[in-house]
């Protein structure tokens, strides 16, 4: 369970669905987020800020917005003088992303790039980021323009008053209805079902202490379960309300299979941070239930075999009804039996080392800008 705290300044407006455990005006009067200018200055006073902020960009076919997301980066970073590197992820990209990555980093030292040799799917493209990332704060944003980079320093402000994971809440989104809609329900799935109760767990806006990042691995489609998964190693969890983007190029990567992986994730989410290291809690309790069912079978049988030996087989269950309850109570039996077996088993995988093998595989990386 996420622990909760309240940041100074305006009151924030009361969140319909549920509390949320961390949530930041977006304006000097606190409210929903209202568009704005693309170069307008965040709320925050820009005040030096020396320790290097680690932004890690996955990129997937998102060339033409690549230029104005550095452009508009370096200009916040100078507005508020944050000591910055850009991690760029470049996901399989079939365009000129990585072209235009490689440009970049040549012309900046501090843009360095990350090329898979597939597409692997943004969890792994994360995950790569993070290794790479060298700074003691670590902001996630994507690449098509959505996410507002004057957003940052609010992020780095809410690290700074105690949280080690802040999640952003599109609270007003500039979406189609089919993307809108499941991700809502969604939202609320997530929230009953691990107690981390955000309003936008698929936002790609979140910021993060490195250290958070050492603790958590990234598979599959678990980079939204971030938050979750941070949560259940006793991290704080927190919100921020925050400015976003209709989209200026491309398309959308959102479809149904998203959606019903995202649920499957769910599930898989569930398991890890409630029996990951006690498999056989889940395994050996869903066992004894047919195990204990079967035992049952199996005494009423005999029970049976003895009425119908006082009474001369005239009462009790027919030849018929006693093979039918043979064979549900052993295979019941078997069934539990493998249930708590596989427990054990996974029990002792859980105590092995885990396997260090990266879920994606590099091509090549930008090299060192020489000046």
């Amino acid at each position: 369970m996420t622990t909760t705290m309240s940041l100074p300044g305006p009151a924030a407006p009361p969140v319909v669905g549920g509390p949320t455990p961390f949530t930041v005006p977006t304006g000097p009067g606190g409210g929903a987020p209202t568009d704005r200018e693309p170069h307008r200055q965040p709320d925050v006073p820009p005040v030096a800020d020396h320790r290097l902020v680690s932004l890690v960009i996955p990129v997937f076919n998102e060339a033409e917005s690549l230029d104005p997301l550095y452009a508009e980066i370096a200009e916040v970073a100078a507005a508020s003088r944050l000591n910055f590197e850009i991690v760029f992820v470049d996901d399989g990209s079939t365009d000129a992303s990585w072209e235009t990555i490689t440009r970049l980093a040549a012309a900046d030292g501090r843009v360095r790039g990350v090329r898979f040799r597939r597409n692997f799917g943004k969890a792994a493209a994360l995950a790569a980021g993070f290794k790479a990332a060298r700074g003691k704060s670590v902001v996630t944003l994507d690449a098509d323009l959505q996410d507002d980079p004057h957003e940052i320093p609010r992020f780095l402000a809410a690290l700074d008053e105690g949280r080690e994971v802040v999640s952003g809440w599109k609270k007003v989104r500039h979406d189609p209805w089919h993307k809108v809609w499941p991700s809502r329900v969604f939202n609320r799935l997530v929230g009953a079902m691990t107690g981390v109760r955000l309003h936008d767990h698929n936002c790609g806006m979140k910021a993060y202490r490195s250290e958070v990042l050492q603790e958590v691995r990234l598979y599959g489609e678990l980079h939204r379960f971030v938050p979750v998964l941070a949560a259940a190693r006793g991290f704080t969890v927190g919100e921020l309300v925050i400015n976003h983007r209709p989209r200026k190029f491309g398309h959308s990567k959102y479809g149904v299979r998203r959606f019903v992986k995202g649920l499957l994730d769910l599930v898989t989410v569930k398991f890890l941070t409630g029996f990951g290291h006690r498999p056989q809690h889940l395994l050996g309790n869903l066992g004894l239930i047919p195990t204990g069912v079967g035992l049952f079978g199996l005494f009423l049988l005999a029970v049976n075999a003895v009425v119908r030996l006082a009474s001369d087989h005239t009462v009790g269950f027919g030849p018929n009804t006693q093979i039918v309850v043979s064979i549900l109570s052993v295979g019941l039996l078997l069934f539990g039996a493998q249930l708590v077996i596989a427990g054990l088993v996974s029990e002792l995988i859980v105590d092995r080392d885990p396997d260090d093998l990266e879920p994606y595989s590099v091509s090549e990386r930008t090299t060192p800008h020489v000046p």
